[in-house]
């Protein structure tokens, strides 16, 4: 057994039983976007975060334990993704990273966005050329040191 195993477990729960990540997430008491990425294997669970998607996803004891173990991080199948959708946001960064990070350098100096100290909020909007979706990524901003 690994966490891919555990993972793997959660999605055919998920799908079998109908479920909803927000319904889990508001059971385990995180938002949507972090307790998706940590039932998908990408965020370490505390004890307690664990035992709730252990009911409600039918994990053993063993199984609940993968969920505490820290994870490898942005682990894709391939370099550059061939999903459809995480491919439109490779290429999102691809076409707007160096915009992005030349309006963050502009705006608050030499340093990073932090993939730590951050949250994310994915919306609907409805729209009559067809519905929107809205990623609000909000990160610290983590200067570089000089020394």
């Amino acid at each position: 057994m690994n966490r891919n195993d555990v993972t793997e477990k959660i999605i055919a729960t998920k799908v079998s039983k109908g479920l909803q990540w927000a319904d889990v997430a508001m059971k385990v008491g995180q938002s949507k976007e972090w307790t998706t990425a940590a039932c998908l294997g990408q965020m370490t669970l505390n004890g307690e975060q664990a035992k709730v998607l252990g009911d409600i996803f039918g994990l053993t004891e063993e199984e609940q334990k993968w969920l505490k173990v820290v994870p490898y991080k942005g682990s894709l199948a391939t370099q550059v993704p061939t999903d459809p959708l995480i491919y439109r946001l490779y290429e999102i960064v691809s076409v707007y990273g160096t915009t992005i990070k030349e309006l963050i350098h502009e705006e608050f100096g030499d340093g990073i966005m932090s993939a730590i100290d951050f949250s994310m909020d994915i919306t609907r909007s409805p729209d009559p050329k067809g519905d929107r979706v809205s990623v609000v990524m909000s990160g610290k901003f983590l200067p570089y040191k000089t020394y």
